[in-house]
């Protein structure tokens, strides 16, 4: 049985458990992280020597860790012609796209979450959190002229392309900030909504 280590409000593990249900793999996933500990241990770092989550390991011993080769091997493995697209040109598109949510959005996003999520109201630099979320709102509307001609992020159909990017989207629209028109990412971020996986995995409250 596959085996996921990570705490279930960690967006990085969020974009597993949201893989790992969409391919519907059974599994068992252990709370380790931040309040629950556990990624110190001679165990953990054994499989994983940054000690971060998530990591998982397969039924068959193989051991992954970095949150979007996750996605990637998982849906390589069980997702051939749905999650992983078949086609070398689309799965280039969406290992665009899952990049670019580390290399833009997360780095946009992230000191935005921890200044609303886990810093007092009067610690907080609204200048910095101004710019960050024109950053953000610069950021998205990218995606929202990509979405225009496709309802998914490599087309038709959702793909490992889409989760990291839903994933820091619910963040987004969860996090208290003044948020633009995007009509396109408004109707791709619905579409999400509708799936089970989605909700059960990745809607959870901010903390």
């Amino acid at each position: 049985m596959l085996t996921v280590w990570g705490r279930n409000n960690s967006i990085n593990v969020q974009k597993v458990m949201w893989t790992v249900a969409e391919l519907g793999l059974q599994h068992e996933r252990i709370d380790v992280g931040r309040q629950f500990g556990g990624l110190d241990t001679p165990e953990f770092l054994a499989m994983n020597p940054n000690g971060r989550i998530p990591t998982i390991v397969d039924d068959d011993g193989t051991v992954v860790w970095e949150s979007n080769a996750v996605v990637r091997y998982l849906a390589a493995k069980y997702g051939a012609g749905s999650l992983w697209p078949d086609d070398a040109a689309r799965r280039a598109s969406a290992d665009q796209w899952m990049d670019w949510m580390l290399t833009v959005i997360a780095l946009l996003i992230n000191p935005v979450f921890v200044a609303l999520i886990r810093t007092a109201p009067e610690e907080r630099d609204s200048d910095v959190l101004a710019a960050a979320a024109e950053g953000l709102a610069d950021a998205w509307r990218i995606l929202d002229a990509h979405l225009a001609a496709q309802p998914y992020a490599v087309g038709e159909a959702l793909s490992m392309a889409d989760i990291p990017i839903g994933c820091a989207c619910f963040r987004y629209y969860a996090l208290d900030l003044a948020h633009p028109d995007l009509p396109n990412v408004a109707a791709w971020y619905a579409r999400l909504q509708e799936r089970e996986a989605f909700r059960e995995h990745v809607m959870i409250a901010l903390s």
